[in-house]
């Protein structure tokens, strides 16, 4: 990667400070927080944080940039986990100050956001027009929308209504040069050439800085079950998986797989948390059933709890009976990164494989994992309904955790091997950022990788959008 040269950042940062009044620091203070990965695997450097709130604002600072050929780094909610937010020496955009409510249409079930609205508030926004937008994830009250279509987030219910690249009809962004590319369109149907949105969604930032977009929105299902239950073992869960799917015609929101270690860790490190279930089973599942039909979720879950039981599927379960229960349910699953972190960091991924090999792959890849490494613990959960899991390799009960750390990439490299074996991907949800984008070229065929950056270079030939990401 090759940065501007001294005199080329000078005279763009001039040029920003006089175009972009009142919406840049270089106050050390108030750019740190956004200069350290959540993790702390990252702490960056910037000569200057942008805070434009406007798309005009985006489309001035970009093309000044683009004129001295000076990179950028785009940043969202800085929620990312692979290190894509983090700039070394780039000048940092912020997208967080862009913060319209464009358009809300519940007829065409769709809304038009800015790219710094959070996920949780657009959550809330389609509630208040009794509709229903489906992503969600632990960090939807920090996560932007230009974040998670940059980085195509998944989240927890992805088995029923699919990524962030299935959620999204229209998108503005400015490009590399500083023009504006307006797709904000409603249209379900548009069979007109290459569907040019869809280049921006899980790009990272490479091909442009995403400011708003037109978002699917859904009708509220009017009952909703939620239940966590204890396996004997992991295939187990997969059997119960596909007796839900089933049993109740696509009603399965979400089927989240927790191993006994995972959450005997978020007990043990997060406060006011609980045991949901009596016994201590070796593996967890929450469920989640919806239905358009009051009380229906409600029976469905009873019937498959109960056949389920039946068939020694599962050996323990609890319904939550109000909110608060489901709310805390939910918080078991989605403390888990934090029930981890206290054991001093570990070797993460972010893996899918098919749903159908998934028991499987956890066998294998544990094994080897444990013979490369003796005495360390797995951590097992993430989102078995759609193939998505983070496995994560912790140091053992008082090894030396440094060590133990300098061996993640060794570490990973085997996971990942597996994964391949599998015909999965090395990042399902976070994308490729610092932390993978030369892993990939070890999984990614040539053709993939020239193919991507021809794409590159024809949209950002000076290669100032995010230059250390994506080959």
């Amino acid at each position: 990667m090759t940065l501007s040269t001294p005199a080329a950042l000078s005279a763009a940062l001039e040029d920003l400070k006089a175009a972009l009044p009142g919406a840049w620091t270089q106050d050390a203070e108030d750019m740190a927080p956004w200069l350290t990965e959540w993790r702390g695997r990252w702490t960056g450097e910037t000569p200057i944080l942008l805070q434009p709130r406007t798309t005009e604002d985006v489309s001035t600072a970009v093309a000044i940039c683009a004129r001295h050929g000076v990179a950028i780094v785009t940043q969202g909610g800085g929620t990312g986990l692979v290190g894509g937010q983090i700039p070394f020496g780039e000048l940092l955009l912020s997208t967080r100050k862009l913060r319209t409510v464009r358009d809300v249409t519940p007829l065409d079930d769709a809304m038009t956001l800015e790219a710094g609205v959070t996920l949780l508030e657009a959550q809330q926004l389609a509630k208040e027009k009794d509709r229903f937008f489906p992503l969600s994830l632990a960090a939807e009250g920090s996560a932007t929308i230009g974040g998670v279509i940059s980085t195509n987030a998944g989240g927890t219910a992805v088995l029923r209504y699919g990524m962030m690249r299935d959620l999204v009809l229209g998108i503005e962004a400015v490009m590399p040069d500083g023009r504006v590319f307006n797709g904000l369109k409603r249209l379900r149907k548009d069979n007109t050439g290459y569907d040019l949105k869809q280049l921006f969604i899980g790009a990272e930032g490479t091909l442009g800085v995403v400011t708003a977009a037109t978002l699917k929105l859904f009708p509220i299902m009017r009952s909703r079950a939620t239940a966590i239950v204890g396996l004997d073992s992991h295939h187990a869960a997969v059997a119960l998986l596909a007796r839900a799917k089933a049993e109740t015609g696509g009603g399965v929101e979400a089927f989240e797989l927790m191993k006994r270690l995972g959450m005997a860790l978020v007990l043990k490190n997060i406060p006011d948390t609980r045991e949901p279930l009596e016994s201590t089973p070796a593996w967890y599942v929450l469920i989640e059933l919806t239905s358009g039909e009051p009380g229906a979720a409600d029976s469905a879950m009873e019937r498959l709890l109960t056949n389920a039981f039946d068939e020694g599927l599962i050996i323990d379960a609890a319904i939550a009976q109000n909110d608060a229960q489901k709310a805390a349910f939910w918080r078991l699953r989605e403390e888990h990164s934090a029930g981890l972190k206290p054991e001093g960091g570990g070797w993460k991924h972010d893996v899918s494989v098919p749903v159908s090999q998934i028991a499987d792959f956890i066998d294998e890849a544990t094994a080897a994992v444990e013979k490369f490494h003796p005495g360390c613990r797995v951590s097992v959960f993430g989102h078995v309904g759609d193939g998505n899991l983070h496995y994560d390799v912790i140091p053992g009960v008082g090894e030396d955790v440094p060590a133990f750390i300098a061996r993640w990439m060794e570490g990973s490299e085997i996971v990942h091997d597996v994964v391949a074996r599998y015909n999965g991907s090395i990042s399902a949800e976070h994308g490729l950022g610092r932390l993978k984008t030369d892993e990939a070229r070890r999984y990614k065929s040539p053709l993939e990788i020239a193919t991507m950056q021809a794409i590159r270079q024809a949209i950002d030939p000076q290669r100032i959008m995010n230059p250390a990401v994506l080959f």
